[in-house]
């Protein structure tokens, strides 16, 4: 069984930091890649960043380059999402999904992944 879960969310001002990490288990697809998305009050859910397992290779939405960095700890089974630069537009619930394989069509997509978590909440206040 695939669990996904996240920690790391909290209230911040803005030009603070966070870090959210995402434990999982239950992966042992070749190739799976872990994903960030986030979803604002009345907006759709968007990707944020992702990383491979294969070869660490990394994604990023261009809203969060030079702000955010995606990293693993194999040992630990964890990804984590270092966020840095804060602003209120980055408010939402943050969720990390997986997925059985290497990507079809991008890292975008949610069709792309297979098992999601349950999201925690990052405020950026304003």
């Amino acid at each position: 069984e695939v669990q996904l879960v996240e920690s790391g969310g909290g209230l911040v001002l803005p030009g603070g930091s966070l870090r959210l990490s995402c434990a999982h288990s239950g992966l042992f697809f070749e190739g799976y890649a872990i994903g960030w998305f986030r979803q604002a009050p009345g907006k759709e859910r968007e990707g944020v960043a992702a990383i491979s397992s294969d070869d660490g290779r990394t994604y990023y939405a261009d809203s969060v380059k030079g702000r955010f960095a995606i990293s693993r700890d194999g040992a630990k089974n964890t990804v984590y999402l270092q966020m840095g630069s804060l602003i209120p537009e980055d408010t939402g619930v943050y969720y990390c999904a997986a997925t059985e394989g290497p990507y079809g069509v991008g890292w975008e997509p949610e069709a792309e992944y297979d098992y999601w978590g349950q999201g925690t909440q990052v405020t950026v206040l304003s």
